[in-house]
C-alpha cells in the first residue's frame, strides 16, 4: 500500500510539472501595424496637375535624382525596422502619409531591404492642394485586403468660404492571417494659421473618422478597427478626446468606445515630432473595444511603440535631439523624417511550433 501511495504522488507530481511546463512554453503569434510621416516623398518629375514643383526636392538645384534615391533607400530602412526588435519581422501592415503617388511607394517596397517582404500597395489620390496622399502597405503573405474606399473630408475657409482641399481618408478592410481587420488612415488638416484658428479643420476630420467607425460599427459591434496617422493634434485636444472620445485606459474603453495608447505618452512628455523645443503627439494609432479583450484565441493589443531610435535624432547642431529630417535650410539633408514612426503590437495564442514571428511568456502587459 506504500509503495502504491509513493507511485501515485510520483505521478502526480511529474504530471503537475509537465503542466506547469507546457503553460511556460505558451507562445504567441505577433504582428507590427504602423505609421509613418514620411515627409514629403515626391518623385523629380514635375506634374503639371499638382502644385509639386514647389516640394523640397523640386527645389533643389542640383543632384535630385541622387537625392531622391537616398530619400527612397531611408525610408525603407525604417519601415524595415519598425517592431523587428519584438516581431522579428517588418510591419504586417503600414500606414503612411506625406506621398506623391502610388510610384513613389514601389520604388520603397522594392527597395532590396524590403523587396523580399512582397508588399502591396493601397493608394488613391486625394485633392490635397499640395498634392500629398495617404496609403497602406501590407505584406501580402499576412494580410489580404477585400474592401478599399477613399472618403473625402470636405472643409471650408471660415472667412472666404471656399474650400480648404485636403488629404482623404483611406479605408481599407482586410484579413490578418485570417482574422478581418479595418484600418483608417489619416492625415489631418495643418495647424496654418494657428492650431485655434484652424482647430476646426481637424474636428471636420476626426467626425469624418468617427462616422467611419460607426458604419463599421453598424454592420459589425464587434469590429477591430485601427485609426491611425498624423493627426496634427496631440491625444488631449478636442478633435481626438471630444470628437473620437479616446479613452487612455483601456479598462475604461465602452463596448463601442476607442482607446488611445499613446494619451499616456504624451502625459509621459514623449512626442513624434518637435518645434521650437517642444514636443507633440501627433501620430498615433487608436483601437477598438474588439482589440482589449482578454481572449487570445485571436489577435488582441499588446502594446503600443514610437521608434525613436538614435539613426533617427539629430545629432548636433541647432536641432539636436529632434527627429533627423530629411529636408533643411532648402536641401537634402540625408535624414530620415520630421516625424518618428509609431507602431503596435496584436497578438494571440498559438499552437507549440513557434515560427520566427513568435514571441514567449505568459504575462501580457500594455
Amino acid at each position: 500500500m506504500i509503495e502504491f501511495l509513493k507511485f501515485y504522488l510520483l505521478f502526480f507530481i511529474l504530471m503537475a510539472t509537465s503542466i506547469v511546463g507546457a503553460q511556460e512554453q505558451k507562445t504567441y503569434k505577433i504582428h507590427t501595424i504602423a505609421f509613418y510621416n514620411l515627409e514629403n516623398l515626391f518623385d523629380t518629375i514635375n506634374d503639371p496637375t499638382k502644385f509639386d514643383e514647389s516640394s523640397p526636392i523640386m527645389e533643389l538645384k542640383a543632384n535630385r535624382s541622387e537625392a531622391y534615391k537616398k530619400k527612397v533607400s531611408n525610408m525603407a530602412r525604417v519601415l524595415a525596422d519598425i517592431g523587428k526588435d519584438v516581431s522579428n519581422n517588418a510591419p504586417a501592415i503600414i500606414g503612411v502619409s506625406e506621398v506623391e503617388n502610388q510610384e513613389v511607394l514601389e520604388d520603397v517596397v522594392n527597395d532590396t531591404v524590403l523587396r523580399h517582404k512582397n508588399y502591396g500597395i493601397v493608394h488613391y489620390h486625394s485633392p490635397d492642394a499640395r498634392g500629398i496622399d495617404v496609403a497602406l502597405l501590407y505584406q501580402k503573405q499576412l494580410f489580404s485586403p477585400v474592401t478599399t474606399s477613399s472618403h473625402e473630408l470636405k472643409i471650408y475657409d471660415n472667412n472666404t468660404r471656399k474650400r480648404v482641399y485636403t488629404r482623404d481618408q483611406l479605408l481599407v478592410s482586410g484579413y490578418l492571417d485570417g482574422e478581418l481587420m479595418h484600418i483608417i488612415v489619416n492625415h489631418w488638416p495643418s495647424r496654418s494659421g494657428g492650431e485655434a484658428k484652424s482647430q476646426y479643420n481637424r474636428i471636420a476630420a476626426a467626425k469624418l473618422s468617427k462616422y467611419l467607425v460607426d458604419s463599421l460599427q453598424v454592420i459589425d459591434p464587434y469590429a477591430k478597427v485601427f485609426i491611425m496617422g498624423d493627426l496634427n493634434d496631440n491625444p488631449n485636444n478636442t478633435s481626438v478626446k471630444k470628437v473620437l472620445k479616446t479613452q487612455k485606459n483601456k479598462d475604461k474603453v465602452d463596448f463601442k468606445g476607442i482607446y488611445n495608447p499613446y494619451e499616456n505618452f504624451f502625459r509621459d512628455g514623449l512626442g513624434t515630432t518637435a518645434y521650437r523645443d517642444a514636443w507633440s503627439l501627433f501620430d498615433q494609432i487608436l483601437l477598438t473595444k474588439p482589440l482589449l479583450e482578454k481572449d487570445y484565441t485571436s489577435f488582441q493589443f499588446y502594446k503600443a511603440g514610437i521608434l525613436n531610435k538614435d539613426y533617427l535624432i539629430t545629432s548636433k547642431g541647432t536641432y539636436k535631439g529632434y527627429p533627423f529630417r530629411s529636408w533643411s535650410d532648402g536641401g537634402f539633408s540625408g535624414g530620415f523624417s520630421d516625424h518618428f514612426p509609431v507602431y503596435i503590437y496584436v497578438i494571440k495564442e498559438q499552437s507549440n511550433t513557434t515560427p520566427n514571428n513568435s514571441h514567449k511568456g505568459g504575462n501580457i502587459a500594455d
